[in-house]
């Protein structure tokens, strides 16, 4: 072991950026804490805009070359990296757990096996990724996407290491040279994945990874003028800031910035299905961007499916996520768990009720909190809380379902239960959502468009979408019978 290396669980994690297919330590460091138990796992390199300026540099030089492999050869070493993924999951699992607090046994069974498939979709996808040619006039028109050239991404904690790659496969398979800044609060997976990506054979340069604390990187990455495209998951005012400052060079720009979802549930619907369903929205301990923390319940049945849902969430067992029969696991960082709290507390002072829940418990957890009498205007109702609270209101028909629902600045997701078809069908059509799931929730797939309305978002990317994103889609005509040689 070194001084710039860590060692959690058993895993040895660097410390340092990956840059230009090297390690790269700053002078200035920043703590990293697991929110399990508050303990101090290590001094992270914090990046500064010399660090942004030398990611960057490293990415343009790769780029070319990278942009010239072929699409074949390209896809080999995704199918490589995902290789490395499945052969260290474990590390990678308990590493990710310690950092950011979501349940072990989802990153064994579902997070991590996801990170290796975003890579071998994305190696697959570009494979057949092809348009039908098309005729105008007589004239040839084939469609082709050319690499962008060097892309930032910037990636949220709430799933560190399987959000990072749903944005480094695409873009690395479209033929991008990537610089990854990890979200501050976990750091220690995206260190993974760049020894990873390097034994696999990536070429130096075309994965760079930097660390950092506060503003500076972010702002020096993405107002760079050698950046080509910029990916950002997170909250609405850092998505303003990135834009401003993407500006001045017209970069292109992906946002996915969380939502304030809603669950309607209709009176025809199977409410052991609906209860089911409302409570896999405390997944993660609520830091879901696309849970439906608002349940919208029709009033003739809002009583017996608050009631069912009480008993549902009283089964759940809140603790170390390590624990095997742990349901929800700790809260990010103290900071997060003072803003959580504030929005509960505000709104019982409004006259809000906490059914369950509605304080904070030892360490960084926070207790399920379902509150009732809340005013469509109100905080609670209106702004992402990211934590495991949740808001109940009623309706009296479709109409007033659909204007509740659609009442928020955010439009990233909705979920609908009902056993009328035909009512799903009217209902979602009038959704402002990105996604809309009936009578289930949280079903990926990742050739579909993913992305939110309004506030919750700008672009879409999944499957050819993506490739649209980091790509530059060309189009060629060409005139027919035009082929005669003059020489």
């Amino acid at each position: 072991m070194t001084e710039h290396t860590l060692t959690v669980a058993g895993v040895a994690v660097d410390t340092r950026h990956w840059i230009g297919g090297e390690r790269v330590a700053s002078t200035e460091t920043f703590t990293d804490v697991s929110p399990i138990d508050g303990s101090v796992l290590g001094e992270i390199s914090r990046g500064t805009a010399m660090e942004a300026a030398a990611a960057v540099a490293g990415a343009k030089a790769a780029f070319p070359a990278w942009a010239a492999t072929p699409r074949a050869e390209r896809a080999r070493v995704l199918h490589a990296i995902a290789d490395g993924v499945e052969k260290r999951l474990e590390e990678l699992a308990i590493v990710e757990t310690t950092d950011n607090g979501a349940l072990l046994r989802s990153h064994r069974r579902g997070v991590m096996p996801r990170v290796a498939h975003n890579f071998r979709f994305f190696a697959d996808w570009l494979l057949k990724l092809e348009h039908e040619d098309f005729e105008t006039r007589g004239h040839t028109n084939h469609v082709s996407w050319d690499p962008a050239g060097p892309s930032v991404l910037i990636t949220p904690w709430n799933a560190p290491l399987m959000l990072a790659t749903w944005k480094v496969a695409p873009a690395l398979a479209a033929g991008n040279t990537v610089v990854l800044k990890p979200a501050e609060w976990t750091p220690l997976t995206a260190s993974l994945l760049a020894d990873i990506a390097a034994e696999a054979g990536l070429p130096a340069g075309v994965l760079n990874v930097v660390q950092g604390y506060g503003s500076e990187i972010g702002d020096a990455l993405t107002s760079h003028p050698d950046v080509r495209r910029i990916s950002f998951t997170g909250s609405v005012p850092t998505a303003k800031r990135i834009s401003a400052s993407a500006a001045a060079n017209l970069t292109p720009l992906s946002l996915e910035l969380g939502g304030k979802s809603p669950l309607l549930v209709f009176a025809d619907a199977d409410l052991d299905l609906a209860v089911d369903l409302a409570v896999e929205q405390y997944d993660n301990a609520g830091q879901v961007c696309l849970a439906a923390t608002r349940f919208l319940v029709q009033e003739s049945v809002a009583e017996e499916f608050t009631r069912r849902f009480v008993e549902k969430a009283a089964q759940l067992t809140q603790g170390d996520p390590r624990d095997e029969a742990t349901d929800i696991g700790p809260n990010i960082h103290p900071r997060q768990l003072e803003k959580i709290d504030g929005f509960v507390q505000r709104a019982i002072a409004a006259g809000a009720r906490a059914v369950i829940g509605g304080h904070r418990k030892d360490g960084q957890y926070y207790a399920p909190t379902l509150l009732t009498d809340v005013a469509q205007d109100s905080e609670i109702v209106q702004e992402e809380v990211f934590g495991p609270v949740l808001t109940l209101q009623t309706f009296t028909d479709e109409d007033e379902a659909v204007r509740l629902a659609n009442d928020t600045r955010f439009g990233l997701a909705a979920t609908l239960a009902t056993g009328d078809p035909e009512r799903a069908e009217r209902v979602t059509a009038q959704l402002v959502a990105g996604t809309v799931w009936t009578n289930c929730f949280f079903v990926r797939d990742l050739q579909a468009p993913f992305g939110g309305s309004r506030h919750s978002g700008v672009g879409r990317e999944g499957g050819t979408w993506s490739f649209d994103f980091y790509c530059d889609v060309k189009n060629t005509v060409t005139a027919p019978n035009g082929w005669r040689n003059h020489g």
